[in-house]
């Protein structure tokens, strides 16, 4: 497809759907920046690109389409293949669980398995809930926070907390920025920049959120281009992909109220943390898509 428009086949969005997706699976672009497959990601991309609610396009489908709209439809999915940037950049646009953010190249594409467990009944307030009354939480963290995602979702379930967000990236944090304040946040959530605690001396939390890099040294050296657009730096976890997973552990209890817990996602590490931790009883925590993945570890588990 040429720069000069959309092909005059094209007239409807099922037209549009039907050949976006096509020319994905044809340049096999790599999917998992808030769609994982194909059809999600270009379903993303022309609802976004022409203001319409994304959660569902079948409503849409038959929708006739102004030659300015089949143009610029024309236009961004042919620069989805020919960067390679994932479509969250390209639109700087991205959702978790319905929530809007702002996202550009300065940080990773928000997306988390925390995201998920946050509005589960693990942080419901029943007899299941890791924290108790979420009305009763009054500190959280959000260690390297990024895009400042999770801090924001942690703000809608836990209404009467303080939350502080941590990252060692100016550029990330500059996002976060944004993000707090398209939601009104900037005073409700406290950004703090360094390295993982050091920002954070002398403060504890009822809850610390933790989704650090865990990517090991050799996958990251197979990324996707589309992976490879983001910050290195946010996926880089060191050989076995677990070395910042292990200064959480280590210095996470001194940050911990009595009460409190640690919820971090580690990737597909499971294995080597078990054997090197055999006294930490990891309750290992399955989402939708994810087996493994995340582990809550309250307070009293790192007396042991």
């Amino acid at each position: 497809m040429s720069d000069a428009g959309a092909p005059p086949e094209l007239l409807t969005i099922r037209d549009f759907l039907r050949f976006a997706m096509s020319r994905f699976r044809a340049a096999k672009l790599a999917h998992g920046h808030g769609a994982t497959s194909a059809l999600d990601e270009a379903a993303f991309l022309i609802l976004e690109t022409l203001h319409l609610p994304v959660d569902d396009i079948n409503p849409w489908l038959d929708a006739k389409l102004t030659r300015a709209e089949r143009d610029e439809l024309a236009k961004i999915i042919a620069l989805r293949i020919k960067t390679r940037m994932p479509a969250a950049y390209l639109l700087q646009r991205t959702y978790m669980h319905g929530v809007p953010f702002y996202i550009d190249d300065r940080a990773i594409v928000p997306r988390s398995y925390i995201g998920e467990l946050l509005f589960s009944d693990l942080f419901g307030g029943g007899d299941t809930s890791l924290t108790g009354n979420p009305e009763e939480v009054r500190s959280v963290l959000d260690l390297c926070t990024g895009s400042g995602c999770l801090a924001i979702l942690a703000a809608g379930i836990f209404p009467n907390a303080e939350i502080d967000a941590a990252d060692l990236s100016k550029d990330a944090l500059d996002v976060a920025r944004i993000n707090l304040e398209q939601h009104g946040l900037s005073k409700r959530i406290n950004l703090f920049d360094g390295d993982l605690f050091k920002p954070l001396q002398g403060r504890s939390y009822d809850l610390i959120l933790a989704n650090p890099p865990y990517v090991a040294a050799a996958e990251m050296a197979a990324f996707p281009p589309e992976y490879a657009r983001e910050p290195a730096a946010a996926h880089a976890g060191g050989g076995d992909g677990l070395d910042i997973v292990r200064r959480i552990l280590a210095e996470a209890p001194d940050h911990l109220n009595e009460a409190g817990g640690l919820l971090c996602e580690i990737g597909t590490g499971r294995h080597i943390l078990e054997a090197e931790y055999p006294d930490l009883d990891f309750l290992w925590l399955d989402t939708e898509e994810s087996q493994g993945e995340v582990f809550w570890l309250p307070r009293a588990a790192f007396s042991v």
